[in-house]
């Protein structure tokens, strides 16, 4: 376990062995270990910078902490490590947008190897189109270990073309990332393959309907924030994968709930709207009230607009 927190065998070794006799001294650890007095040292010192081992307060010498505090600072130390590293993948790529504010990706190797990158030191949100009906299976599972990773870092929002509802690999794809708290819709205005990295990097097809030519890298900010605001857009009208589209919703409708939604947008009263469709006033306000929850809407003509914009009119 040790060594799998950054511990070399001998440092493993000279740890345990003063866990064992905190009093140990030098030359003890040296014929114990079978090591050359420099070494052991050199150890020592590994372990003080590590702070596994410090001071003693009640003789000359060091004392080791305990192992579960030793293994704490280890992977405490691991996790600041990484966050260093991480930080300067980003001012690196920082750099490099100032200076490219585009690239041209040719090949599907290095539209991957570039994906691969932006998806690794991406710490605020990744958005993600994807068109077409179904997604070829080798695409999805080579895009498995990135796409977990990112999703569990960062937040991660994907929009499908609706009719990879069809596709039952995509479906089951898109529900194993959902699991992981990825963010997935579907809508049928998916026609163009997008994906922005932290508002900052976008990359997009050189041609839209030949994969293989490659793609195009941008960080303008400019393009970068018209290319979000189209994705926020689709995903504004975009339902959740597996719920019913706006128009499946409309043909769930009732003939009475669809006629009283279109009297009453022709401005007709509860009263008027009731002695039409031969009900009373308590029925009407009752059918709308239903309307209303399933439309999400808090006042009647904000459950009028949300209704026309489904296309329920």
């Amino acid at each position: 376990m040790l060594g799998l927190l950054g511990l070399d065998p001998l440092a493993q070794a000279v740890y345990s062995a003063m866990l064992a006799d905190p009093t140990v001294g030098v030359r003890e650890l040296t014929a114990r270990l079978g090591q050359d007095e420099a070494q052991i040292r050199e150890t020592l010192d590994r372990l003080v910078e590590l702070a596994l081992l410090r001071p003693s307060r009640e003789r000359s010498g060091l004392y080791p902490v305990s192992l579960v505090a030793g293994m704490q600072l280890l992977v405490r130390r691991q996790e600041e490590e990484l966050a260093a590293g991480r930080d300067a993948v980003a001012a690196g790529r920082a750099a490099a947008a100032d200076r490219e504010p585009a690239e041209r990706l040719i090949g599907l190797d290095s539209v991957q190897a570039e994906l691969e990158q932006l998806l690794a030191g991406a710490t605020v949100e990744v958005l993600s189109m994807v068109p077409g009906n179904a997604v070829p299976s080798a695409s999805l599972e080579a895009a498995r270990t990135t796409d977990d990773d990112a999703a569990r870092r960062v937040r991660s929002r994907v929009l499908y073309h609706a009719s990879v509802r069809q596709d039952p690999n995509t479906v089951a794809y898109g529900r194993w990332l959902a699991e992981r708290g990825t963010e997935i819709r579907v809508s049928p205005a998916v026609t163009r393959r997008l994906l922005i990295v932290d508002n900052r990097t976008a990359v997009i097809p050189i041609e839209p309907n030949e994969p293989g030519a490659g793609a195009l890298c941008v960080r303008e900010p400019g393009l970068i924030d018209q290319l979000t605001a189209l994705f926020e857009l689709v995903w504004t009208d975009a339902v959740p994968l597996g719920a019913p589209t706006p128009e499946e919703t409309a043909s769930q409708l009732s003939a009475m709930e669809r006629a009283l939604l279109r009297l009453l947008a022709d401005g007709l009263t509860d009263d008027a709207a009731g002695k039409r469709l031969g009900v009373s006033a308590r029925t009407v306000r009752r059918i709308m009230s239903d309307l209303m929850d399933r439309l999400g809407a808090e006042s009647r003509f904000e459950a009028g607009v949300e209704a026309a914009r489904r296309g329920w009119l």
